[in-house]
Parts: structure tokens; C-alpha cells; sequence
């Protein structure tokens, strides 16, 4: 048994799976997912788990080299956006209808319990040398 990090073994699976470039989409419960990518789906309650938690869980094991948020975000979900900001000082901004499109190119999808809006973001992985 993991001692410690991520202790999905879905998650941790589908994390170890990953390479180069490869997305990740850590999405809210109201994001629609796309055919196609894997998906784990830890959504529990209405807000539980938070995208804030997942996501610094993801940030702990992933190497990421980029990330894409809907430019929504910024007038609908003022603490998302602040999180978002703080954690990727190059986020891409698109429309909340072209992140849709970009998530279907995604290799993960990972959906939260998130109840508030755009409270979305497509990770690029990268590598760690």
C-alpha cells in the first residue's frame, strides 16, 4: 500500500500512464466530459472534493509545463481564478467554448465535486529533466 500522494489507484494508474505532453483536464461536476479520454471521476457531494484539492494533489505528482483555463473564469469564479493565477503565472486564457474543444484532445480527464463555475484547467505535462 502507497504510503503517501495519491491514493486513488485509478488515479494513481492513469497518472502513471502519462507523458510528454499529454492533457490532463481537471474539470468541475457541470464540465461536459468528451468521449475519448479516461476518466476518473472522484465527484462525491456538490463541492467535495474541491477543485482546489485536487488540483494541489495533482500539482504534487505531475511535472506540468502548461496550463488553459476558460477566460470566463476571471468574472464567474473570483477564488478559481485566483487559485488558477497563483499555481500557472502563463495561463492560457480561451473561451470557455474552445477549452470544450481542446479537452477532447485530452489523454485524462479528471472530474471533481466542484459546484461553481469554470472551475476548470487543462494541464500539458512535461518532464522532469
Amino acid at each position: 500500500m502507497k504510503r503517501a500522494g495519491i491514493l486513488n489507484r485509478h488515479l494513481a494508474g492513469a497518472l502513471a500512464e502519462l507523458g510528454h505532453g499529454d492533457g490532463v483536464l481537471v474539470c468541475d461536476a457541470g464540465m461536459p466530459i468528451p468521449d475519448g479520454p479516461r476518466v476518473v471521476d472522484l465527484a462525491f457531494r456538490a463541492g467535495v472534493p474541491s477543485f482546489a484539492e485536487v488540483l494541489d494533489g495533482l500539482l504534487a505528482e505531475l511535472v506540468v509545463e502548461g496550463a488553459t483555463a476558460a477566460a470566463e473564469v476571471r468574472d464567474a469564479n473570483a477564488e478559481a481564478s485566483s487559485l488558477l493565477g497563483a499555481r500557472f503565472p502563463g495561463l492560457d486564457l480561451v473561451s470557455h467554448e474552445k477549452l470544450k474543444e481542446l479537452s477532447a484532445g485530452a489523454r485524462l480527464v479528471v472530474r471533481t465535486g466542484e459546484a461553481r463555475p469554470y472551475a476548470n484547467v487543462l494541464l500539458r505535462c512535461g518532464v522532469f529533466f
